[in-house]
């Protein structure tokens, strides 16, 4: 039991050390976009490409790009970004499969622990992309949308790529959890659905504009 009680206390020394690593690493990032999806979708994916433009897009407009890390819509968001010059950070996370580091991220992290990791998103990026994907992809899209209904976060931009993909979600959500009360009308408001890469940054330079025009409402944590 001594033991267990002193692994447990370790843990919690790994788990400040992964916060301090990651702070110290981002905090001068400047403006940055997550780009999420699926590890599993190939370079001759259409999304694949569409993410690749999408990054390069934000890149040439000065906004750091990052993914999680790994291969996929994350290795092809870095790739975009990489491509341009920009900077291309790669929040890895450590799996037993599928995450492999991709080789083009001039920033690399790398996490024990989910949770670690995924506040270092909300932390550092000033909007999120959310490409298809599986279950994280989905996790990181509805606690995006969680933070800012519960107002834990101020508003900014969460946008679905791909209408074909969202669309029976999407259906979903207005038909049955809408339906019976357990989200309201407007937390659907609370995210974009595009299907180009085109309409993708002057979004999110918008909100820039705006955060910019007004500092008291740059998106960070309110408690």
């Amino acid at each position: 039991m001594e033991d267990l009680k002193a692994s447990e206390a370790w843990r919690v020394f790994r788990i400040q050390a992964e916060l301090i690593d990651g702070i110290e690493t981002l905090h001068k990032l400047g403006p940055a976009v997550s780009i999420f999806g699926s590890a599993r979708l190939p370079a001759d994916s259409k999304y694949y490409q569409d993410a690749i433009t999408v990054a390069g897009n934000l890149s040439r407009a000065k906004f750091s790009v990052i993914s999680g890390g790994g291969p996929g819509i994350m290795e092809a968001a870095n790739k975009g970004a990489f491509q341009q010059g920009g900077h291309s950070v790669g929040l890895n996370i450590e799996l037993p499969h599928e995450q492999t580091p991709n080789d083009t991220q001039d920033i690399s992290l790398t996490f024990r622990y989910f949770f670690v990791r995924k506040l270092m998103f909300v932390k550092s990026s000033m909007g999120y992309v959310v490409f298809p994907g599986g279950f994280g992809t989905l996790d990181e899209f509805f606690e995006a949308l969680t933070l800012i209904q519960t107002k834990k976060i101020r508003q900014f931009p969460v946008i679905l790529y791909g209408s074909e993909f969202w669309q029976g979600l999407i259906e979903w959500l207005k038909e049955r959890v809408l339906e019976v009360g357990c989200i309201a009308e407007e937390d659907l408001d609370l995210f974009y659905i595009v299907d180009t890469p085109e309409e993708v940054l002057p979004i999110i330079e918008r909100h820039y504009e705006h955060i910019s025009a007004h500092p008291d409402h740059e998106k960070r944590f309110t408690v």
